[in-house]
Protein backbone atom coordinates (compact mmCIF):
# COMPACT_ATOMS: atom_id res chain seq x y z
CA UNK A 1 0.00 0.00 0.00
CA UNK A 2 1.38 3.38 -1.00
CA UNK A 3 2.00 5.76 1.90
CA UNK A 4 -0.46 8.67 1.72
CA UNK A 5 2.05 10.97 3.38
CA UNK A 6 4.65 10.13 0.70
CA UNK A 7 2.13 10.98 -2.02
CA UNK A 8 1.30 14.28 -0.33
CA UNK A 9 4.97 15.22 0.03
CA UNK A 10 5.77 14.28 -3.56
CA UNK A 11 2.73 16.23 -4.81
CA UNK A 12 3.96 19.26 -2.88
CA UNK A 13 7.44 18.88 -4.39
CA UNK A 14 6.10 18.69 -7.95
CA UNK A 15 3.65 21.56 -7.50
CA UNK A 16 5.91 23.92 -5.53
CA UNK A 17 9.20 23.26 -7.36
CA UNK A 18 8.20 25.65 -10.19
CA UNK A 19 7.76 28.47 -7.64
CA UNK A 20 11.25 27.81 -6.26
CA UNK A 21 12.74 27.68 -9.76
CA UNK A 22 11.00 30.93 -10.75
CA UNK A 23 12.39 32.59 -7.62
CA UNK A 24 15.90 31.37 -8.43
CA UNK A 25 15.58 32.49 -12.06
CA UNK A 26 14.75 35.97 -10.81
CA UNK A 27 17.61 36.09 -8.32
CA UNK A 28 20.42 34.26 -10.17
CA UNK A 29 21.32 35.77 -13.54
CA UNK A 30 22.72 32.63 -15.15
CA UNK A 31 19.63 30.60 -14.14
CA UNK A 32 17.40 33.33 -15.56
CA UNK A 33 19.17 32.98 -18.89
CA UNK A 34 18.74 29.19 -18.87
CA UNK A 35 15.04 29.63 -18.12
CA UNK A 36 12.59 27.76 -15.90
CA UNK A 37 11.45 25.21 -18.50
CA UNK A 38 14.85 23.59 -19.00
CA UNK A 39 15.66 23.79 -15.29
CA UNK A 40 12.41 22.04 -14.41
CA UNK A 41 13.11 19.36 -16.98
CA UNK A 42 16.49 18.72 -15.39
CA UNK A 43 14.93 18.67 -11.92
CA UNK A 44 12.30 16.20 -13.10
CA UNK A 45 14.93 13.87 -14.54
CA UNK A 46 16.83 13.92 -11.25
CA UNK A 47 13.67 13.23 -9.23
CA UNK A 48 12.69 10.38 -11.55
CA UNK A 49 16.05 8.67 -11.38
CA UNK A 50 17.20 9.00 -7.75
CA UNK A 51 14.73 6.33 -6.60
CA UNK A 52 13.16 8.23 -3.67
CA UNK A 53 9.40 7.67 -3.16
CA UNK A 54 9.18 5.92 -6.52
CA UNK A 55 5.71 4.49 -5.90
CA UNK A 56 4.32 7.84 -4.82
CA UNK A 57 5.84 9.51 -7.85
CA UNK A 58 4.40 6.88 -10.19
CA UNK A 59 0.96 7.43 -8.66
CA UNK A 60 1.08 11.16 -9.36
CA UNK A 61 2.71 11.28 -12.80
CA UNK A 62 -0.29 10.37 -14.93
CA UNK A 63 -2.98 12.49 -13.18
CA UNK A 64 -0.76 15.57 -12.83
CA UNK A 65 0.53 15.52 -16.41
CA UNK A 66 -2.95 14.77 -17.78
CA UNK A 67 -4.63 17.57 -15.81
CA UNK A 68 -2.02 20.31 -16.28
CA UNK A 69 -2.37 20.74 -20.05
CA UNK A 70 -6.19 20.93 -20.29
CA UNK A 71 -6.11 23.57 -17.56
CA UNK A 72 -3.25 25.51 -19.18
CA UNK A 73 -4.54 25.69 -22.76
CA UNK A 74 -7.68 27.80 -22.14
CA UNK A 75 -5.91 30.05 -19.62
CA UNK A 76 -3.17 30.82 -22.16
CA UNK A 77 -5.62 31.36 -25.00
CA UNK A 78 -7.97 33.73 -23.16
CA UNK A 79 -5.63 36.67 -23.82
CA UNK A 80 -4.82 35.82 -27.45
CA UNK A 81 -5.26 38.29 -30.26
CA UNK A 82 -5.77 36.58 -33.63
CA UNK A 83 -4.08 38.01 -36.72
CA UNK A 84 -4.75 37.21 -40.33
CA UNK A 85 -1.06 37.27 -41.21
CA UNK A 86 -0.54 33.98 -39.38
CA UNK A 87 -2.58 32.00 -41.94
CA UNK A 88 0.09 31.52 -44.63
CA UNK A 89 2.88 30.56 -42.23
CA UNK A 90 0.63 28.17 -40.32
CA UNK A 91 -0.48 26.35 -43.48
CA UNK A 92 3.04 26.12 -44.86
CA UNK A 93 4.40 24.95 -41.50
CA UNK A 94 1.76 22.22 -41.44
CA UNK A 95 2.57 20.99 -44.94
CA UNK A 96 6.35 21.22 -44.60
CA UNK A 97 6.26 19.54 -41.18
CA UNK A 98 4.32 16.55 -42.48
CA UNK A 99 6.54 16.35 -45.56
CA UNK A 100 9.67 16.47 -43.39
CA UNK A 101 8.49 13.56 -41.23
CA UNK A 102 7.50 11.39 -44.21
CA UNK A 103 10.74 12.10 -46.08
CA UNK A 104 12.95 11.24 -43.11
CA UNK A 105 10.95 8.12 -42.23
CA UNK A 106 11.36 6.81 -45.79
CA UNK A 107 15.03 7.83 -45.96
CA UNK A 108 15.71 6.25 -42.56
CA UNK A 109 14.04 3.02 -43.66
CA UNK A 110 16.26 2.87 -46.74
CA UNK A 111 19.34 3.49 -44.60
CA UNK A 112 18.60 1.33 -41.55
CA UNK A 113 15.64 -0.87 -42.48
CA UNK A 114 17.69 -3.98 -43.22
CA UNK A 115 18.90 -3.97 -39.60
CA UNK A 116 15.42 -3.64 -38.05
CA UNK A 117 12.84 -6.42 -37.74
CA UNK A 118 9.42 -5.37 -39.06
CA UNK A 119 11.00 -2.11 -40.25
CA UNK A 120 8.14 -1.16 -42.61
CA UNK A 121 5.51 -1.26 -39.87
CA UNK A 122 7.84 0.56 -37.47
CA UNK A 123 8.27 3.26 -40.11
CA UNK A 124 4.49 3.59 -40.27
CA UNK A 125 4.27 3.87 -36.49
CA UNK A 126 6.96 6.55 -36.42
CA UNK A 127 5.06 8.48 -39.09
CA UNK A 128 1.94 8.34 -36.94
CA UNK A 129 3.56 9.32 -33.66
CA UNK A 130 5.61 12.16 -35.23
CA UNK A 131 2.66 13.69 -37.03
CA UNK A 132 0.16 13.00 -34.27
CA UNK A 133 1.05 11.59 -30.87
CA UNK A 134 1.16 8.57 -28.61
CA UNK A 135 -2.52 7.91 -29.25
CA UNK A 136 -1.67 7.40 -32.94
CA UNK A 137 1.27 5.15 -32.03
CA UNK A 138 -1.04 2.92 -29.99
CA UNK A 139 -3.67 2.86 -32.72
CA UNK A 140 -1.12 1.96 -35.42
CA UNK A 141 0.31 -0.81 -33.22
CA UNK A 142 -3.11 -2.44 -33.30
CA UNK A 143 -3.74 -1.67 -36.98
CA UNK A 144 -0.38 -3.06 -38.13
CA UNK A 145 -0.16 -5.97 -35.70
CA UNK A 146 3.13 -4.90 -34.10
CA UNK A 147 4.08 -6.93 -31.01
CA UNK A 148 3.96 -5.51 -27.50
CA UNK A 149 7.73 -5.62 -26.88
CA UNK A 150 8.45 -3.56 -29.99
CA UNK A 151 5.79 -1.04 -28.98
CA UNK A 152 7.29 -0.65 -25.49
CA UNK A 153 10.78 -0.27 -26.95
CA UNK A 154 9.61 2.44 -29.38
CA UNK A 155 7.89 4.25 -26.50
CA UNK A 156 11.06 4.14 -24.39
CA UNK A 157 13.30 5.34 -27.18
CA UNK A 158 10.80 8.03 -28.15
CA UNK A 159 10.87 9.45 -24.63
CA UNK A 160 14.67 9.53 -24.54
CA UNK A 161 15.15 11.05 -28.02
CA UNK A 162 12.28 13.53 -27.56
CA UNK A 163 13.90 14.68 -24.33
CA UNK A 164 17.17 15.32 -26.17
CA UNK A 165 15.22 17.15 -28.87
CA UNK A 166 13.51 19.43 -26.33
CA UNK A 167 16.79 20.05 -24.51
CA UNK A 168 18.38 21.11 -27.80
CA UNK A 169 15.54 23.51 -28.62
CA UNK A 170 15.41 25.04 -25.16
CA UNK A 171 19.17 25.45 -24.84
CA UNK A 172 20.31 26.71 -28.26
CA UNK A 173 17.78 25.64 -30.91
CA UNK A 174 15.25 28.46 -30.60
CA UNK A 175 17.94 31.13 -30.69
CA UNK A 176 19.71 29.39 -33.58
CA UNK A 177 16.59 29.14 -35.75
CA UNK A 178 15.68 32.75 -35.05
CA UNK A 179 19.00 33.63 -36.66
CA UNK A 180 18.50 31.31 -39.64
CA UNK A 181 14.84 32.08 -40.37
CA UNK A 182 12.75 35.26 -40.62
CA UNK A 183 12.07 36.57 -37.15
CA UNK A 184 10.77 39.86 -35.81
CA UNK A 185 11.74 40.41 -32.19
CA UNK A 186 8.67 42.55 -31.62
CA UNK A 187 6.39 39.70 -32.70
CA UNK A 188 6.47 38.28 -29.21
CA UNK A 189 3.32 39.13 -27.35
CA UNK A 190 2.82 42.84 -28.06
CA UNK A 191 0.36 42.89 -25.16
CA UNK A 192 3.08 41.81 -22.72
CA UNK A 193 2.09 44.35 -20.12
CA UNK A 194 -1.43 42.98 -20.05
CA UNK A 195 -0.53 39.31 -19.80
CA UNK A 196 2.47 39.63 -17.55
CA UNK A 197 4.92 38.14 -20.06
CA UNK A 198 8.23 39.57 -18.97
CA UNK A 199 11.86 38.55 -19.17
CA UNK A 200 13.41 37.03 -16.06
CA UNK A 201 16.00 39.74 -16.30
CA UNK A 202 13.36 42.24 -15.18
CA UNK A 203 13.14 43.24 -11.55
CA UNK A 204 9.45 42.35 -11.41
CA UNK A 205 8.12 38.84 -11.50
CA UNK A 206 5.10 38.12 -13.72
CA UNK A 207 3.27 36.85 -10.61
CA UNK A 208 3.67 40.03 -8.58
CA UNK A 209 0.28 41.12 -7.32
CA UNK A 210 -1.35 37.74 -7.89
CA UNK A 211 -2.19 37.37 -4.19
CA UNK A 212 -3.72 40.82 -3.85
CA UNK A 213 -7.51 41.12 -3.74
CA UNK A 214 -7.63 42.04 -7.42
CA UNK A 215 -5.29 39.19 -8.38
CA UNK A 216 -7.21 36.58 -6.42
CA UNK A 217 -10.52 37.70 -7.91
CA UNK A 218 -9.06 37.56 -11.41
CA UNK A 219 -7.50 34.14 -10.81
CA UNK A 220 -10.72 32.74 -9.34
CA UNK A 221 -12.77 33.96 -12.29
CA UNK A 222 -10.34 32.64 -14.91
CA UNK A 223 -9.91 29.27 -13.18
CA UNK A 224 -13.68 28.92 -12.89
CA UNK A 225 -14.10 29.71 -16.57
CA UNK A 226 -11.33 27.23 -17.41
CA UNK A 227 -13.08 24.46 -15.48
CA UNK A 228 -16.28 25.18 -17.42
CA UNK A 229 -14.37 25.04 -20.72
CA UNK A 230 -12.72 21.75 -19.72
CA UNK A 231 -16.04 20.26 -18.62
CA UNK A 232 -17.81 21.22 -21.85
CA UNK A 233 -14.88 20.01 -23.97
CA UNK A 234 -14.72 16.71 -22.11
CA UNK A 235 -18.47 16.24 -22.41
CA UNK A 236 -18.40 16.75 -26.17
CA UNK A 237 -15.39 14.42 -26.56
CA UNK A 238 -16.96 11.69 -24.45
CA UNK A 239 -20.11 11.87 -26.56
CA UNK A 240 -18.11 10.63 -29.57
CA UNK A 241 -18.31 6.79 -29.68
CA UNK A 242 -15.11 5.27 -28.29
CA UNK A 243 -14.67 3.03 -31.33
CA UNK A 244 -13.69 6.06 -33.42
CA UNK A 245 -10.72 6.84 -31.18
CA UNK A 246 -11.31 10.59 -31.47
CA UNK A 247 -11.46 11.59 -27.81
CA UNK A 248 -8.10 13.41 -27.67
CA UNK A 249 -8.59 15.07 -31.06
CA UNK A 250 -12.05 16.37 -30.17
CA UNK A 251 -11.01 17.34 -26.64
CA UNK A 252 -8.08 19.49 -27.75
CA UNK A 253 -10.10 20.95 -30.62
CA UNK A 254 -12.86 21.97 -28.21
CA UNK A 255 -10.41 23.38 -25.66
CA UNK A 256 -8.76 25.45 -28.37
CA UNK A 257 -12.03 26.60 -29.94
CA UNK A 258 -13.66 27.59 -26.65
CA UNK A 259 -10.48 29.27 -25.42
CA UNK A 260 -10.33 31.34 -28.59
CA UNK A 261 -14.05 32.10 -28.40
CA UNK A 262 -13.64 33.43 -24.86
CA UNK A 263 -10.75 35.62 -26.01
CA UNK A 264 -13.22 37.64 -28.09
CA UNK A 265 -14.91 38.74 -24.84
CA UNK A 266 -13.03 41.88 -23.93
CA UNK A 267 -13.47 41.42 -20.18
CA UNK A 268 -11.91 37.97 -20.38
CA UNK A 269 -9.13 39.01 -22.76
CA UNK A 270 -8.04 41.92 -20.60
CA UNK A 271 -8.19 40.08 -17.28
CA UNK A 272 -4.66 39.81 -15.82
CA UNK A 273 -2.73 36.69 -14.80
CA UNK A 274 -4.46 34.19 -17.09
CA UNK A 275 -1.32 33.55 -19.11
CA UNK A 276 0.85 33.41 -16.00
CA UNK A 277 -1.37 30.90 -14.21
CA UNK A 278 -1.49 28.81 -17.37
CA UNK A 279 2.29 28.88 -17.54
CA UNK A 280 2.50 27.66 -13.95
CA UNK A 281 0.48 24.60 -14.91
CA UNK A 282 2.90 24.11 -17.80
CA UNK A 283 5.81 24.25 -15.37
CA UNK A 284 4.16 21.51 -13.29
CA UNK A 285 3.71 19.52 -16.50
CA UNK A 286 7.41 19.98 -17.35
CA UNK A 287 8.79 18.60 -14.09
CA UNK A 288 6.21 15.79 -13.97
CA UNK A 289 6.78 14.59 -17.54
CA UNK A 290 10.55 14.76 -17.13
CA UNK A 291 10.28 12.60 -14.00
CA UNK A 292 8.86 9.82 -16.21
CA UNK A 293 12.20 9.46 -17.98
CA UNK A 294 13.53 6.62 -15.84
CA UNK A 295 16.67 5.70 -17.76
CA UNK A 296 16.96 2.37 -15.97
CA UNK A 297 13.90 1.23 -17.92
CA UNK A 298 15.52 1.90 -21.29
CA UNK A 299 16.77 -1.30 -22.94
CA UNK A 300 19.32 0.48 -25.10
CA UNK A 301 21.01 -2.78 -26.03
CA UNK A 302 17.74 -4.26 -27.24
CA UNK A 303 17.61 -2.38 -30.50
CA UNK A 304 20.43 0.02 -31.26
CA UNK A 305 19.39 0.38 -34.90
CA UNK A 306 15.85 1.25 -33.86
CA UNK A 307 17.25 3.96 -31.59
CA UNK A 308 19.34 5.29 -34.47
CA UNK A 309 16.25 5.25 -36.70
CA UNK A 310 14.25 7.32 -34.19
CA UNK A 311 17.11 9.75 -33.69
CA UNK A 312 17.42 10.17 -37.47
CA UNK A 313 13.68 10.81 -37.89
CA UNK A 314 13.40 13.31 -35.02
CA UNK A 315 16.44 15.45 -35.79
CA UNK A 316 16.34 14.81 -39.54
CA UNK A 317 12.74 16.01 -39.81
CA UNK A 318 13.66 19.13 -37.84
CA UNK A 319 16.53 19.81 -40.26
CA UNK A 320 14.36 19.24 -43.35
CA UNK A 321 11.59 21.46 -41.98
CA UNK A 322 14.01 24.29 -41.19
CA UNK A 323 15.49 24.00 -44.70
CA UNK A 324 12.02 24.18 -46.27
CA UNK A 325 11.10 27.06 -43.99
CA UNK A 326 14.16 28.99 -45.13
CA UNK A 327 13.25 28.40 -48.78
CA UNK A 328 9.60 29.38 -48.24
CA UNK A 329 10.37 32.17 -45.75
CA UNK A 330 8.30 30.75 -42.91
CA UNK A 331 9.02 32.57 -39.67
CA UNK A 332 11.19 30.92 -37.03
CA UNK A 333 8.68 30.64 -34.20
CA UNK A 334 5.95 29.08 -36.35
CA UNK A 335 8.48 26.58 -37.71
CA UNK A 336 9.67 25.60 -34.24
CA UNK A 337 6.17 25.31 -32.78
CA UNK A 338 5.06 23.15 -35.72
CA UNK A 339 8.05 20.86 -35.29
CA UNK A 340 7.39 20.54 -31.55
CA UNK A 341 3.72 19.83 -32.25
CA UNK A 342 4.64 16.95 -34.55
CA UNK A 343 7.56 15.50 -32.58
CA UNK A 344 6.26 15.98 -29.02
CA UNK A 345 2.49 16.36 -29.65
CA UNK A 346 0.24 19.37 -28.88
CA UNK A 347 0.45 19.20 -25.05
CA UNK A 348 4.02 20.54 -25.34
CA UNK A 349 2.96 23.56 -27.43
CA UNK A 350 2.14 25.88 -24.51
CA UNK A 351 5.44 25.01 -22.84
CA UNK A 352 7.50 25.95 -25.90
CA UNK A 353 5.37 29.03 -26.59
CA UNK A 354 6.14 30.11 -23.04
CA UNK A 355 9.85 29.41 -23.49
CA UNK A 356 9.81 31.54 -26.65
CA UNK A 357 7.79 34.23 -24.84
CA UNK A 358 5.47 34.27 -27.83
CA UNK A 359 1.87 33.38 -27.05
CA UNK A 360 0.84 34.22 -30.63
CA UNK A 361 2.00 30.80 -31.84
CA UNK A 362 -0.28 28.96 -29.44
CA UNK A 363 -3.23 28.84 -31.81
CA UNK A 364 -1.02 27.82 -34.73
CA UNK A 365 0.61 25.01 -32.77
CA UNK A 366 -2.61 23.61 -31.36
CA UNK A 367 -4.40 23.81 -34.72
CA UNK A 368 -1.55 21.99 -36.45
CA UNK A 369 -1.59 19.43 -33.64
CA UNK A 370 -5.28 18.68 -34.08
CA UNK A 371 -4.74 18.13 -37.81
CA UNK A 372 -1.80 15.85 -36.96
CA UNK A 373 -3.92 13.77 -34.59
CA UNK A 374 -6.60 13.48 -37.25
CA UNK A 375 -4.35 12.32 -40.10
CA UNK A 376 -1.68 10.43 -38.12
CA UNK A 377 -3.36 7.03 -38.32
CA UNK A 378 -4.14 7.31 -42.02
CA UNK A 379 -0.70 8.60 -42.93
CA UNK A 380 1.08 6.01 -40.78
CA UNK A 381 -0.87 3.15 -42.35
CA UNK A 382 -0.17 4.39 -45.89
CA UNK A 383 3.56 4.85 -45.20
CA UNK A 384 3.79 1.36 -43.67
CA UNK A 385 2.24 -0.18 -46.77
CA UNK A 386 4.48 1.93 -49.02
CA UNK A 387 7.64 0.87 -47.18
CA UNK A 388 6.62 -2.78 -47.33
CA UNK A 389 6.87 -2.73 -51.13
CA UNK A 390 10.09 -0.72 -51.33
CA UNK A 391 13.13 -2.97 -51.78
CA UNK A 392 15.81 -2.29 -49.16
CA UNK A 393 19.30 -1.77 -50.66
Amino acid sequence: MINVLSIAIMAAVLCLAPAAVLFLCRRVTILGKIGPVLLLYLAGIIIGNIGIARDALATLQEPLSSAAIPLAIPLMLFGCTLRRSYGRSQLLALVTGIAAVVVTVVAGYLLFGRHIDDGANIGGMLTGVYTGGTINLAALKAMLGVNENTYILINSYDMAVSLLYLTFLLSIGIRLFRRLLPYASDACAPEAEMTGERSFDNAETPYKGLFTRRGIRSAAFLLGLTLVVCAVSGGVAIAIPERYGLFMTVFILMLTSLGIACSFIRKVREMPYGYDIGMYFIYIFCITVASMADFREFDLAGGVWLLIYLFFVVFGSLGVQVLLARLLRIDADTTVIASVTFINSPPFVPMIAGAMKNRNVLVSGLTIGVVGYAIGNYLGFVVARLLSIIPIP
